[in-house]
């Protein structure tokens, strides 16, 4: 059997590694379309800020993307080098979004991004527009089709296990491709994206305005930011009322540990605000809760029930007995695959195959599990609640403190005095680092929330990983660690760097920070 610390290491370098490549990502999707508008608005009016605008926060967005590439390939990396069995098991149908998203997007995006940079004195203004929308797309499609291999692993339609080849295997690509919890993760990923860019933009031109520079191209990227920003994050939050509900049909035990639901409430179940989570006792201690709402989002109805964890604890404990008769029978069918009454009985019970899987972290013949190591699996099948209640609820607060900036900052823009309102840019400024901190908790709330599984209700995680000394991952995890802070150290250091420079560091002589020159007039 794999140790708990083999898994464990795994998972914790997987984790680092996606949490610090997840710094980068959302700036990438959410500032190339702020760069869509801008030299939109060049190539119709010709009024060259909107040129600098495109030019400068393009540069920023440059630097943030060749970070993120570099602290991308090395997540693809890991599914051969520390899930080899995951790899093994799914690649069929894991592998093939990853390859489409490597020829078809990643590809477009790279090209374009070269042609951005260098073919503003060699395209018309027609011609590089187009390659800043192809850019864009680019970045979406990269999104989409990584999204859609994790919303496979959430929700595992399409497919099924196959005792001939004792694997996963593809068997509808459009159920895959037009999964309901891919499809709302990549809307709802894309927007948090949106407003990441959008809060970037405007901390900075915030912050441009509190020291009277650059006024004339700070006043119109904070403009532009403000109403791409409040639109994104409306986005957000009614998409994420939709992962929800889709949590809720696939994914109920998550749904019951975000939101501390031990019992099985009357329908519709209340949205609980706060509580003292008591995990020993598997209980609240108290809680403040706002009635139907939950029911509304996890269910769409007023009639449905939202399981508690104590109920889909029973379940699950079902299906666990059941599953033990799955593993049996496939391996029988492993030592004969001509077993024709092993091949009865699993194609009976292998819709519980993953949960009898779950036994073999304790057991390795699943026929000789006590009704202890039974109660054990049964609990492994519920995360812990505490981090996911939190993680959720600091989530979707900032979400809402974004909404509220994000609306005033409009609102302001519509009667054009938010330059009168340096309590408004004060607070633009130190929301800086709010959407990163939400995407991180979204990106922690989806992958912990999913646990024990890799693939939801398929295989477990301890069965996933590659057969890896400690030493090897504890080495190589303080290595990622270390190589990614330096790089995270590098893109902070030039992003501060080109930040404070501003649209001077473009070198075209009309701006404040340039020496020598006259600055683009201070009228919006």
């Amino acid at each position: 059997m794999i140790s708990d610390q083999l898994v464990d290491l795994s998972r914790l370098q997987f984790a680092a590694t996606a949490l610090y490549h997840f710094l980068f990502v959302p700036l990438t999707i959410g500032m190339v379309w702020l760069l869509v508008i801008m030299e939109s608005v060049y190539v119709i009016t010709g009024n060259v800020v909107w040129k600098d605008m495109t030019r400068f926060w393009g540069k920023l967005f440059g630097i943030n993307f060749a970070l993120g590439v570099t602290t991308g390939i090395t997540l693809e990396f890991q599914f051969g080098t520390n899930w080899a069995y995951y790899s093994h098991y799914v690649g069929d149908i894991f592998g093939a979004p990853l390859a489409i998203e490597g020829l078809m997007a990643f590809f477009l995006e790279s090209t374009m991004i070269g042609l951005f940079f260098f073919g503003w004195d060699r395209l018309s203004r027609p011609q590089h527009l187009l390659v800043t929308v192809l850019m864009a797309v680019g970045t979406n499609l990269s999104a989409l089709w990584i999204l859609i291999a994790n919303g496979w692993m959430q929700n595992p339609v399409g497919a099924e296990f196959s005792y001939q080849t004792m694997r996963m295997e593809m068997t509808d690509f459009w159920a895959v491709l037009f999964n309901p919890d891919a499809q709302a993760k990549f809307v709802h990923t894309v927007s948090a994206g949106y407003t990441t860019g959008a809060m970037f933009v405007m901390s900075i031109s915030s912050w441009y305005l509190l020291k009277k520079r650059d006024v004339a191209f700070a006043k119109r990227s904070f403009r532009v930011a403000a109403a791409f920003g409040l639109a994104s994050v409306l986005s957000v939050i009614v998409l994420g009322d939709e992962s929800g509900y889709t949590v809720g049909e696939a994914q109920q035990t998550k749904l019951a540990a975000m939101e501390a639901m031990w019992e099985t409430k009357p329908a519709p179940a209340g949205l609980t605000l706060v509580a003292g989570i008591n995990e020993a006792e598997q209980k609240n201690d108290w809680e403040i809760e706002i009635p139907w709402v939950m029911g509304l989002i996890g269910t769409r109805s007023i009639s449905k029930e939202i399981p508690g964890i104590h109920d889909i604890k029973a379940k699950n404990r079902e299906r666990i007995v059941n599953g033990i008769v799955a593993v049996t029978a496939l391996e029988a069918l492993r030592a004969n695959r001509s077993d024709a009454v092993a091949k009865q009985v699993f194609e009976q019970h292998k819709a519980d195959l993953g949960f009898g899987l779950l036994l073999k972290k304790y057991v390795v013949d699943v026929r000789q599990a006590t009704p202890e190591v039974i109660e054990k699996a049964v609990n492994d099948t519920v995360p812990r609640v505490t981090p996911l209640f939190w993680g959720f609820r600091i989530m979707v607060g900032l979400g809402f403190a974004m909404l509220l900036l994000f609306g005033l900052a409009f609102y302001s823009t519509l009667k054009s005095n938010f330059m009168q309102k340096p309590w408004l840019l004060k607070a633009a400024l130190w929301m800086l680092p709010a959407p990163w901190i939400a995407c991180e908790l979204g990106w922690f709330v989806a992958e912990y929330g999913r646990q024990p599984w890799t693939i939801y209700g398929v295989l477990p995680t301890h069965m996933s990983v590659s057969t890896l000394s400690v030493n090897s991952l504890y080495g190589s995890l303080a290595g990622f660690i270390g190589f990614y802070t330096v790089l995270l150290v590098v893109e902070m250091f030039l992003m501060v760097k080109f930040a404070r420079m501003g649209p001077g560091s473009l070198g075209t002589g009309r701006y404040q920070s340039e020496s020598n020159s006259s600055s683009v007039p201070a009228h919006a």
